[in-house]
């Protein structure tokens, strides 16, 4: 469907097989980059998969973010069977996807193809179309594609196989790439070493999520309340909003180990965990709430909201708080994308990372909170040890918090316009013949 387009120069082909109304995190990469790219004289069309066949619930809420002028194709998809042996949208659309994507490039001449992954299969998209039409493409890393999971060192597990398939396939989606991008340079840093032929005939960039304004000032339009805990001005009511990596949970066990040595002197903490389940949908999956009976926390200074609610709600909520908790990964190269959120959020934060993470910068260059940093897996007792300094400082910054002090000159450049004028450069450059 196309809502009023504007007349624009260059045509961008976007693949996505989620968008809005998918609720998950990935869809708002594509969503950004369509926001913005007219403003920088590039007209997006987005190629994604019908949500009949979507397996999360949806949220509508989003759909209202969309520019009205956004073009958007859908196709359908081969259903989930019973028992559930393909479940991946990328695969389950992949030949429908394909089979539309060379259809509008040979018939509208789209001067480039991005496809942000995951889904990581629709990677192959863009080889496959570039030797059938002749288009550029990147691919945009949301995710490392080729990643140690735990337990992916246990040959034939599920985790073995997906990493063995990941180094198979990779190689053949990113090898006639013009653009490969990441939304931190550690997310891509594999690619150039698995592939380094790559540097020299791709470029490379690191363009981090970007935040959104206009997202938080469209909460206000909408008549949503906070429902997953009341609101304490007697409580230091700190939320973290979104999935729990694998490798937060040493971190995680660390800062509540912290809080149980003294808990008197956090009484007044209420730790809020949303969204942070062992799967989106399922209200009782609990990932957090066992650490925290552990320690005696659960219900006290600890609470689980294991099932994904909508973006929007996700933001009513942050609101509701007195500040935003961020907790990394041992990883160095994780970079959480609510970092952004949580600063145009004009709530304190309190961020517990890896020194490598690009976030510690975002934090402590825009002035928008306290960071706890580590230097991975084996400092991860540096937590333990530096939690009550680390807490007093985010005490006293939350006491004084104004957000009119937030420097927004720093911050403006990890704004979702600044990050989309990065890979209007880019693209701008390859079409035009640049070469490293």
């Amino acid at each position: 469907m196309e809502r009023n387009s504007p007349k624009l120069n260059n045509k961008i082909l976007i693949i996505s097989p989620h968008f809005p109304p998918s609720n998950l995190a990935a869809v708002h990469r594509s969503r950004l980059f369509a926001q913005h790219l007219p403003s920088y004289d590039w007209r997006p069309t987005i190629l994604t998969v019908l949500e009949d066949f979507y397996e999360e619930k949806l949220d509508y809420h989003l759909e209202r973010l969309l520019p009205q002028s956004l073009r958007i194709e859908k196709v359908k998809a081969f259903k989930t069977t019973k028992p559930r042996l393909v479940g991946d949208i990328g695969l389950r659309g992949f030949f429908q996807l394909y089979t539309k994507a060379k259809q509008l490039i040979k018939e509208e001449h789209f001067d480039f193809l991005y496809i942000p992954i995951p889904s990581f299969y629709v990677a192959l998209l863009g080889r496959l179309l570039h030797d059938s039409t002749g288009i550029k493409y990147g691919i945009d890393y949301i995710d490392p594609w080729v990643h140690e999971f735990p337990g992916s060192d246990k040959i034939f597990s599920r985790h073995w196989l997906s990493t063995q398939i990941a180094k198979l396939l990779e190689p053949i989606a990113v090898k006639k790439a013009s653009l490969i991008t990441g939304v931190a340079e550690g997310y891509y840093k594999g690619v150039q070493e698995r592939n380094p032929r790559l540097v020299k005939d791709a470029i490379f960039a690191a363009m981090p999520y970007g935040g959104e304004k206009m997202d938080h000032d469209a909460v206000k339009s909408l008549d949503i309340k906070p429902y997953l805990f009341s609101k304490n001005s007697e409580k230091l009511q700190v939320v973290y909003a979104g999935a729990m990596l694998p490798k937060a949970f040493a971190p995680l066990e660390k800062v509540l180990s912290a809080i149980h040595t003294q808990q008197e002197k956090y009484q007044d903490l209420e730790l809020h965990f949303i969204g942070t389940g062992t799967s989106p949908n399922n209200p009782d999956g609990y990932n957090i709430k066992p650490i925290a009976e552990k320690y005696g926390l659960w219900q006290r200074n600890v609470f689980e909201h294991p099932a994904r609610i909508p973006y929007l709600d996700v933001l009513v909520h942050l609101n509701a708080a007195t500040g935003v908790f961020i907790l990394g990964s041992t990883e160095p190269h994780y970079t959480p994308s609510k970092v952004y959120q949580a600063v145009l959020s004009q709530k304190p934060i309190w961020a517990i990372l890896h020194r490598e993470s690009s976030a510690c910068k975002v934090i402590r260059g825009s002035g928008a909170g306290v960071v706890l940093a580590f230097d991975g897996e084996n400092d991860v007792e540096n937590i333990f040890k530096s939690f009550p300094k680390s807490f007093d400082e985010f005490l006293l910054y939350a006491e004084n918090y104004n957000c009119h002090t937030i420097n927004q000159i720093e911050f403006e450049k990890y704004s979702a316009s600044s990050v989309t004028a990065t890979l209007v450069d880019l693209v701008n450059k390859i079409i035009s013949g640049f070469t490293n």
